[in-house]
């Protein structure tokens, strides 16, 4: 196979990814209408409502990933750094999965001044809190924090839930920016975390540089995803 058919073959994958990506973006937005015009009449139903909704959800978010991966590979997702005030890029996407965490009975609290402002990229960064928050509400049992503000001069966005907590193996590989833990037989694949590794690195002042840290316990006993900003 030729350079040019594997360059074309990639861009054709692309656009399918993209056209997906709209196509369950819709499908999301009818599946909310569902749930609101027609509330789950029992916990069984509820428990239907939020595995439709989280599936979706997650399925949409990572061909969002898969496309933004692929433009930084051809480098043609610029960084539009700019300032923004981090509450409003946190309630956004509080607002994106206050069904799902309606439906999973999960109480979803923002920690912020609502006077901090930062330079940063609004929608990959969005992205990246949005994605943490899908698995968070997959996990937590009944509680997410999710907390933004500036330690040492540096941004730092965390998510705590209080679900299981990550486990080892993924506590240690959290820092590296390979492939590091990619299990395709068991559907592991670790894309949300390169994602957001890729975006932390994109966002640089001076010699510092963003990233990301995985741990375990925090305020709420569970997981804690944090995002730390130059």
């Amino acid at each position: 196979m030729s350079a040019y058919e594997i360059d074309d073959f990639s861009l054709v994958l692309a656009s399918s990814v993209h056209d997906m990506k709209n196509s369950l973006g819709m499908l999301l937005d009818t599946l909310q209408q569902v749930v609101e015009a027609t509330p789950p009449r029992d916990d069984g139903q509820a428990r239907q409502f939020a595995t439709l909704q989280y599936e979706a959800a997650r399925i949409n978010t990572e061909l969002v990933q898969l496309l933004a991966v692929y433009r930084m590979q051809n480098r043609s997702l610029p960084v539009q750094v700019d300032q923004h005030f981090l509450i409003d890029v946190l309630e956004e996407q509080v607002a994106r999965n206050d069904m799902l965490c309606q439906t999973r009975k999960l109480s979803l609290e923002v920690d912020c001044d609502e006077d901090l402002a930062w330079y940063f990229d609004a929608e990959l960064v969005g992205g990246v809190v949005n994605n943490i928050l899908v698995n968070s509400a997959r996990y937590s049992r009944e509680k997410i924090l999710l907390r933004a503000l500036v330690e040492q001069q540096q941004l730092v966005i965390t998510i705590a839930d209080d679900g299981a907590g990550y486990p080892p193996a993924m506590l240690e590989n959290s820092g590296q920016d390979s492939a590091a833990g990619v299990n395709f037989a068991a559907g592991n694949t670790h894309l949300g975390l390169f994602f957001a590794r890729r975006v932390a690195n994109m966002h640089r002042r001076g010699e510092m540089s963003g990233r990301i840290q995985l741990s375990n316990g925090g305020p709420l006993g569970g997981g804690v995803f944090t995002l730390i900003l130059p």
